[in-house]
């Protein structure tokens, strides 16, 4: 009789354990799941740095709103007009929302221009998703970029 009411834990237990993954597994589902990414071009001329970028979802889910965050290597200069859309984040860095972006679509074109502090020679700009909407990004190679601007006019693609 021990052994029936074990083998009865053993299989209630096992039970339990196969409906408590299958829950398990619905919470894991329910996260959406989208690859945001970036694409634009930076160019610098006498330390202001002009950037423009658009947002894009390869999906497979939509995107309520995203985050991107622009940080350069050297120090923003006071007092620069920024987009509504933006708002600085400490000495190097802007913070812009996308907007929606839809599965499978891009979202609004971001112009963003920067004053540099000291009109620096060259400077690096990184750009990065903060914020995707509590989407899974399993590609985040897309929407993480490092570029290196050379104070010449010319543009450098990301």
């Amino acid at each position: 009789m021990r052994v029936l009411c074990v083998g009865a834990v053993v299989a209630g237990a096992v039970l339990w354990g196969i409906g408590g993954a299958g829950a398990a597994g619905a919470v894991v589902d329910a996260v959406p799941e989208a690859d945001v990414a970036y694409h634009g071009q930076v160019a610098m001329t006498r330390g202001l740095a002009a950037v423009s970028l658009t947002p894009e979802n390869h999906g497979p889910d939509d995107v309520p709103g995203a985050t991107v965050r622009l940080v350069w290597s050297v120090p923003l200069a006071d007092g620069m007009r920024l987009p509504d859309t933006c708002v600085r984040a400490g000495e190097r860095g802007v913070l812009c929302r996308t907007g929606a972006l839809p599965a499978g679509a891009r979202g609004e074109r971001l112009h963003l221009a920067v004053r540099l502090r000291g009109a620096p020679r060259e400077v690096t700009v990184t750009v990065g998703t903060v914020w995707n909407g509590g989407a899974v990004d399993h590609n985040p190679r897309n929407n993480e970029h490092a570029v290196l601007v050379l104070d010449t006019g010319d543009s450098y693609y990301f």
